[in-house]
């Protein structure tokens, strides 16, 4: 694991703690830090820390105004590939569900699937490799 001051934090809101952690361990390459279903966790993946908040938690808490704080959106982590098809076809066969198909573009190829909250992962082989 990365040295935790040198890690970038990104929270996402998620409707089930434990179900996100089993998506991001299994489907993606993460380990868990620390877990407290039902409320929070988190899990690492390189430079990256994904704190995972659910509605029990301090970050799902109502705002001033009455909004809930609820996952998706089109803000993601953005996840380097080696070879973009196949972890595609790999991820579909684990019934992992994506937004679109592969596109390209002039610095590679991207892909957009959802964990389980329906927060938007981002897949994205540059161009070259």
């Amino acid at each position: 694991m990365a040295n935790p001051n040198e890690m970038v934090c990104v929270r996402y809101i998620v409707d089930d703690v434990a179900a996100a952690i089993q998506f991001y361990t299994t489907h993606l390459g993460f380990e868990v830090l620390t877990s407290y279903p039902p409320a929070f966790a988190d899990v690492a993946r390189g430079n990256l820390r994904l704190l995972l908040s659910g509605p029990a938690s301090s970050a799902g808490r109502p705002m001033p105004d009455g909004e809930t704080p609820g996952p998706g959106g089109w803000n993601r982590i953005h996840l380097l590939v080696d070879d973009i098809h196949a972890e595609v076809t790999r991820l579909k066969a684990a019934g992992v569900p994506f937004r679109n198909e592969i596109l390209s573009g002039p610095g590679g190829q991207q892909v957009l699937l959802l964990d389980p909250a329906g927060n938007v992962v981002e897949l994205f082989q540059p161009a070259g490799r």
